[in-house]
């Protein structure tokens, strides 16, 4: 991705659970963006228990607010010249306009990043020769 590394960069959950490898997809983009984290309108817990399960290390998440306060306390807490909000709905596309977001759509964000999402990841493994399980 280009744009520079002076970005903050929020997934929205359901679009994070898309993609094949969260925790490569987090590691990668600390390359390229200054701050990053997960927001949704779910419990916190959800939140965590799906950071802690895919080892994300991240600079913030919504904590018990909604989407679009956490990503107005995000904007207000981090100074950097972009934030960008990847994620998949329409919903999501104009929240993101309301708060003064970009948005990318995680599809768009993954192949531009070269990130796997998981229908292709699965769509790659049907391909795969089929493995003999009556071996010794």
């Amino acid at each position: 991705m280009n744009g520079g590394s002076d970005m903050t960069l929020a997934f929205e959950l359901e679009a994070l659970k898309e993609l094949a490898s969260p925790e490569s997809v987090f590691e990668d983009a600390r390359g390229w963006t200054e701050y990053i984290g997960v927001v949704s309108e779910k419990p916190t817990y959800v939140v965590t228990n799906f950071t802690r399960k895919n080892r994300i290390r991240q600079d913030f998440f919504s904590g018990p607010r909604g989407k679009a306060e956490s990503l107005e306390g995000v904007k207000d807490q981090f100074d950097t010249d972009r934030y960008v909000l990847i994620a998949s709905s329409e919903e999501d596309e104009q929240l993101a306009e309301e708060v003064g977001w970009e948005y990318l759509d995680v599809e768009d964000a993954a192949e531009a990043a070269d990130w796997i999402v998981a229908s292709s990841a699965d769509d790659e493994a049907d391909d795969a020769e089929p493995v003999r399980d009556d071996w010794p």
